[in-house]
């Protein structure tokens, strides 16, 4: 039976003091994009800001942002991405697959890539994903921390191949490049 090929997902909602917006990205394992959806920023108005309160952050970047972009995405990803731990739940919830998400460290390496380890927090852990990179911090749900082996193993062998941060970075080009197309 032939193994199932690792996509990847970035997923991020970008919030701004006058907007929300979001992307998801699909690449292969070596960074290839496959797929990419964006939302307009969406510019809640002084009135949805009184009626929906506290509420009005959690329903735009979950329901109205979160729910269009994985709505469209064609090409679906073996795991998901995402750059805030607020988007792990919402993201699972969404699609059905394992959402991480993946910051940046300034700890020493580990041994080795593909080793990781927990921290003191329930669900997070320090992740070298090649030999010699500062080590990434992984946050997953609960019920996915059992599988922490696997997805390590899976990030591992794409980092062969590309730099797991890098196509948030693109993402955030792509922001700009489309706010620059619409002045």
């Amino acid at each position: 039976m032939a193994e199932k090929k690792l996509l990847l997902g970035y997923l991020t909602i970008e919030t701004r003091e006058n907007f929300f917006r979001g992307a998801a990205l699909v690449t292969d394992a070596r960074g290839i994009p496959l797929d990419f959806r964006y939302t307009e920023p969406v510019r809640p108005t002084k009135l949805e800001r009184i009626l929906y309160g506290g509420a009005l952050d959690i329903y735009l970047r979950e329901e109205v942002i979160m729910g269009n972009l994985l709505g469209a995405v064609e090409v679906s990803p073996s795991l998901w991405l995402v750059d805030s731990a607020e988007l792990i739940r919402p993201a699972q919830k969404l699609t059905k697959l394992q959402a991480v998400a993946m910051e940046t460290t300034q700890r020493s390496p580990l041994e080795a890539g593909g080793k990781y380890e927990p921290t003191a927090e329930e669900g997070v852990f320090i992740f070298q994903a090649d030999n010699i990179s500062a080590p990434l911090r992984l946050s997953v749900s609960q019920e996915n921390v059992s599988k922490m082996a696997q997805t390590a193993e899976s990030l591992a062998a794409a980092a062969q191949d590309m730099e797991l941060m890098e196509p948030f970075t693109r993402i955030a080009k792509a922001f700009e490049a489309v706010s620059e197309s619409e002045s």
